[in-house]
């Protein structure tokens, strides 16, 4: 059989190596990209994560090894008032620090998606709470709210408003309330911007036309910007809510759970059983028993991004 010109000059293709090979299949290069990303969470976050609950079930303190109790940590948590002290003021914390975080920081998105001299600077201002480091913020009320050389207190006597200083942090009720009023300076930034954010994305068609038939500003809002902005309204809500329920610098800071325990928020009290009383599986217990308001967060913002689906006329599967 003879075999002519053209076949003879055909080079043979050399055959890949292994490794070539390796590198071209699409299956390895995702496990080789993950890997990093999966080796970080797994040490920083995983780990972490997974001792925390064993430690919650073992009566384990600094400088000696547990052995494994059960649920008996958590029964005495349910008997103890502190404890429970410190439920009902982190619920009350992050409810009501929340409300009045968006109810600011909506009122501010609004008034920034206007046409303003200096809007640029103005919003860096404004990030400003934010950008501090919470500690920082911390220091700064707390000297506000000290009993003898409070800011506040001087201007009310200067002005003649009262003849004595303000009990901020000494007392139960306005110390909960002063710790509430630090947290929604600080948190109103966040909300604010994220909400402007959502606000530019509508558009301006949906407002003319809304004026075409006669709608007024409050209905603009109510039936224009409300729903549009409900699904980013919603995950930031969601992101403030679990922000705002494990704080722990401003509070540590400013009045470390005191006077009397009464200012407690759970991640404290978990660090001062855990760390400063020494019993690690007790406060374990009680950094655990944040994981149902979590999840509950977690899964709000779930709804939150099926709604969305359904806004952008996808099914919700």
């Amino acid at each position: 059989m003879s075999v002519t010109a053209a076949e003879r000059w055909i080079r043979p293709a050399k055959q890949q190596s292994a490794l070539v090979r390796l590198f071209d299949n699409k299956a390895f290069l995702i496990i080789a990209c993950l890997l990093p990303a999966i080796g970080l969470l797994g040490v920083f976050l995983t780990y972490p994560l997974g001792l925390g609950v064993w430690l919650a079930f073992t009566d384990t303190t600094i400088g000696r090894r547990g052995v494994f109790v059960g649920l008996e940590n958590f029964e005495f948590l349910f008997e103890d008032p502190i404890f429970w002290n410190a439920v009902f003021y982190s619920v009350f914390y992050t409810s009501v620090a929340t409300v009045g975080k968006f109810a600011l920081g909506l009122w501010l998105a609004l008034l920034l998606n206007n046409h303003l001299p200096m809007k640029s600077l103005l919003r860096a201002i404004i990030l400003l709470p934010w950008i501090v480091p919470t500690v920082l913020s911390a220091i700064a009320f707390w000297w506000i709210y000290d009993p003898q050389f409070s800011i506040i207190s001087w201007v009310l006597i200067e002005t003649g408003i009262r003849e004595t200083n303000v009990d901020f942090i000494n007392t139960a009720w306005p110390a909960r309330w002063s710790l509430i009023a630090a947290n929604i300076w600080r948190g109103i930034p966040f909300v604010a911007i994220s909400l402007l954010a959502g606000l530019q994305t509508i558009s301006p068609s949906l407002y003319e036309a809304a004026m075409l038939d006669g709608a007024s500003a409050w209905q603009r809002f109510r039936y224009v910007t409300f729903p549009m902005l409900l699904p980013i309204l919603a995950i930031v809500m969601t992101f403030s809510i679990i922000f705002t329920f494990t704080d722990f610098q401003l509070v540590y800071a400013i009045t470390r759970g005191g006077p009397v325990n009464s200012t407690h928020l759970l991640a404290t009290l978990a660090f001062q059983r855990g760390i400063p009383g020494g019993q690690l599986g007790e406060g374990a217990a009680i950094a655990v028993s944040m994981i149902p308001f979590l999840v509950f967060a977690t899964l709000f913002s779930y709804f939150a991004l099926a709604r969305r689906k359904w806004q952008q006329g996808e099914s919700n599967d």
